[in-house]
């Protein structure tokens, strides 16, 4: 995996924010709703980002693990390299308005996510980081478009490490969108979610996507 794998998973999920606040909108509101006065809201939203981060970190190094087990030949190398590029694409298509594009990766997420989201309960209220932290653990796991696309590019990558921090790299890119949204609520949101927002994102992370394809395509 190149090192312009960090970056293009940060650009990713920074330029997802539209799509991170409309799937992550009610939990970071209900933070803000339900902690403590004794607690500063930034804390909170930090430990809560900071679990949710930490679990695209364990799922990458799954996802580069098994990679890394069964893409030790080129064929199978250059096909993972091709699923990431082709979910880039769909992502891309995704925030251009298609929203059907990545709906049959977020329904193959449902199962698990049905088993995971009762344990969240036992965290709400949130009244501090105790609270947050575990609840962010958890609510990484929710069904999401953005994550199995770089997911994907974790899995091509061949290593659990490698598979980790390009997830790690892809979180950082989503925690400006969720602390401002968590801070400032429906006036980003409204931000996020406006249709020139969602178009230069789009198209940005599809080309990500089209310039993976390029290079596949390109002779060795």
């Amino acid at each position: 995996m190149p090192d312009s794998g960090y970056l293009t998973l940060f650009l990713v999920g920074l330029l997802g924010g539209s799509h991170c606040a409309g799937m992550c909108g009610g939990i970071v509101t209900a933070l803000a709703a339900h902690r403590s006065g004794e607690r500063p809201l930034l804390i909170i939203h930090l430990a809560y980002n900071g679990g949710r981060i930490a679990s695209y970190a364990l799922t990458g190094a799954i996802a580069g693990a098994v990679g890394y087990a069964f893409g030790s030949m080129l064929p199978v190398q250059r096909g993972l390299y091709l699923l990431a590029s082709l979910m880039l694409v769909a992502m891309g298509g995704y925030l251009l308005g298609f929203p059907r594009a990545l709906a049959f990766v977020e329904r193959g997420g449902q199962t698990l996510w049905t088993r995971i989201q009762p344990a969240t309960r036992h965290f709400l209220p949130v009244r501090g980081p105790a609270q947050a932290f575990p609840l962010g653990l958890l609510w990484g796991w929710l069904p999401c478009g953005l994550v199995y696309s770089a997911l994907t590019t974790a899995l091509a990558s061949g290593s659990a490490l490698q598979g980790s921090l390009l997830m790690l790299a892809f979180g950082a890119g989503t925690l400006p969108n969720l602390l401002l949204a968590g801070l400032l609520l429906a006036r980003f949101r409204r931000f996020a979610q406006a249709r020139a927002t969602r178009v230069a994102s789009g198209l940005l992370v599809l080309g990500f996507g089209v310039y993976g394809l390029l290079n596949l395509a390109m002779p060795r």
